[in-house]
């Protein structure tokens, strides 16, 4: 016997998100009417993660949905939102999720115009689109925001996939994708610098030296915070800063490159939130900033090695 509270579930967009998520509902028994999947790869993920239900149009599918997904990238959901709503197809009582980090549920104001339930549910995870996301969702949190009469709604649903739900206000939307972004995207590119760079001096495997070093930083850092923070900067290591500095101006001709970037401006705010907690004396924030100014800037005969 179904449990009560099921609702028709329609999917717009069966990218990793949509996909995944659309099978997450349909586990928690909520029926799964139609997904609109264009390119072959998401029409091939539907098949996956979601057989048996049908690829439908974009406007049938809202016709049909008690709950609409809209899993769409970010600059596609306001016109694909507008665009509906000219068309008079949300409906009055419909439920209408979007999984956008940015944005909260005031993009879905032609939603809500229409009489219908605007909600943003987005996952702070990121997704392969195979099954093995549905097993992480079980350690993941959703930004959720919603008008405070919906929220239950919008917590219930986050429940049922097995998440955890984490209200977000309305205006903080931005910041909270930013730092989720900042956290998650800019890891990747780090990793991938410093893989380069050992590859570069003939390490074969990078990732199985970086592997156990990075896990043991990412889980001190969590359970830690800043308190975890180690390394030259931290430790005041001027010489050394300055060293490092100066062997990645060094490549590609002189110019360093993305890698010198990120190398410089990351040991800065370091050197900042170090010395903002009272890890660093002033001249030794002195000196490494003056390490990572320019070519020689290396410490003074007082600052040491």
């Amino acid at each position: 016997m179904p449990k009560p509270g099921r609702l028709g579930v329609g999917i717009i967009g069966a990218g990793k998100v949509g996909a995944v998520l659309g099978a997450a509902l349909r586990a928690a028994e909520h029926a799964v009417v139609g997904v609109a999947a264009v390119s072959d790869a998401s029409r091939e993920r539907a098949e996956i993660l979601l057989p048996g239900v049908p690829i439908l149009e974009v406007q049938e599918i809202v016709e049909r949905a008690e709950l609409v997904l809209l899993a769409v990238p970010d600059d596609a959901l306001g016109p694909l939102v507008q665009g509906l709503a000219k068309l008079g197809a949300w409906q009055p009582g419909q439920i209408v999720a979007h999984t956008s980090g940015r944005f909260g549920v005031g993009i879905l104001h032609p939603v809500r115009a229409a009489g219908a339930i605007p909600l943003a549910l987005h996952p702070a995870m990121t997704f392969t689109g195979m099954s093995l996301d549905l097993t992480r969702l079980l350690d993941c949190s959703f930004g959720v925001t919603a008008d405070p009469a919906m929220l239950p709604i919008a917590q219930a649903l986050v429940v049922e996939m097995g998440a955890e739900p984490v209200v977000i206000a309305e205006g903080d939307r931005t910041l909270y994708h930013a730092a989720l972004a900042h956290g998650s995207n800019h890891m990747v590119t780090l990793v991938a610098q410093a893989s380069e760079l050992l590859r570069d001096v003939g390490v074969d495997a990078p990732e199985a030296m970086l592997g156990p070093l990075l896990r043991a930083s990412l889980e001190n850092a969590l359970a830690s915070g800043e308190a975890a923070l180690t390394g030259p900067v931290a430790r005041g290591d001027v010489g050394t800063v300055a060293a490092h500095s100066e062997a990645l101006r060094e490549l590609d001709g002189g110019s360093g490159g993305d890698i010198l970037e990120a190398y410089l401006a990351m040991a800065r705010a370091t050197a900042r939130r170090a010395g903002s907690r009272g890890l660093l004396r002033p001249e030794q924030i002195n000196g490494i900033t003056r390490a990572l100014e320019s070519p020689g800037g290396g410490p003074t005969p007082e600052e040491g090695p």
